[in-house]
């Protein structure tokens, strides 16, 4: 599946590599503090997702649980079409909204949830 806006983004939302090492949704139901195994964040406005479970749907797209800090802090589910199509407008030029953070250390989840 092509991602929405791809022409625009300079590297992808979610690689084959991070698709293979992610855990699987509720595999990690009972763990004390589970690794985060992927960020996403919007460099337009304070929007951050902590992605630390996820897995492949039945149409394609990708289901992540993690903690979403935007609003609030919650932990909750996120696919990846709804990163990949949220855009951003300056006047007539419409960008991705949203990016994966290449350059942070992702540790705990406890590191993020305070």
């Amino acid at each position: 599946m092509r991602e929405p806006n791809r022409g625009t983004r300079r590297h992808k939302l979610l690689t084959k590599e991070i698709e293979k090492r992610i855990p699987k949704l509720y595999s990690q139901e009972n763990a004390k503090d589970p690794q985060v195994a992927v960020k996403f964040f919007s460099p337009y406005s304070n929007w951050t997702w902590y992605a630390t479970e996820g897995e492949r749907t039945e149409d394609g797209d990708f289901r992540f649980f993690g903690l979403v800090d935007g609003f609030e802090k919650e932990l909750g589910y996120f696919s990846l079409n709804e990163l990949a199509s949220a855009t951003f407008r300056f006047g007539r030029i419409e960008v991705p909204a949203v990016e994966r953070d290449l350059h942070s250390s992702l540790g705990p989840l406890s590191d993020y949830q305070n």
